[in-house]
């Protein structure tokens, strides 16, 4: 990832850790993983890629679960799988 996009990533981030919702182009929600979940998604020119930072929003905390380049239309079963176990381990960590 160069470092415009890994920029870019975090400045999306940060506002989403501001509460903001991002809507597309920016973001699109990825409920196949869980309702609160969504995808950053991060043109990359210099490496002429397509990032991804897939993140749940908490009630206190933004988890990020993965980031990958995007290089077919749908998200890489592997990819959502993981998700999900992170997930899970971060609301059994989260938990009260």
């Amino acid at each position: 990832m160069s470092r415009e996009a890994r920029v870019e990533g975090g400045w999306l981030l940060r506002r989403v850790q501001t509460g903001e919702k991002l809507f597309m182009p920016e973001s699109r929600p990825l409920p196949v993983i869980d309702p609160r979940c969504h995808e950053l998604r991060i043109g990359d020119i210099e490496r002429k890629a397509e990032w991804r930072i897939v993140y749940y929003v908490g009630d206190l905390a933004v988890a990020v679960l993965d980031i990958f380049a995007k290089k077919t239309r749908a998200t890489p079963a592997d990819v959502v799988e993981k998700c999900r176990r992170r997930l899970a381990d971060f609301k059994r960590r989260d938990a009260p």
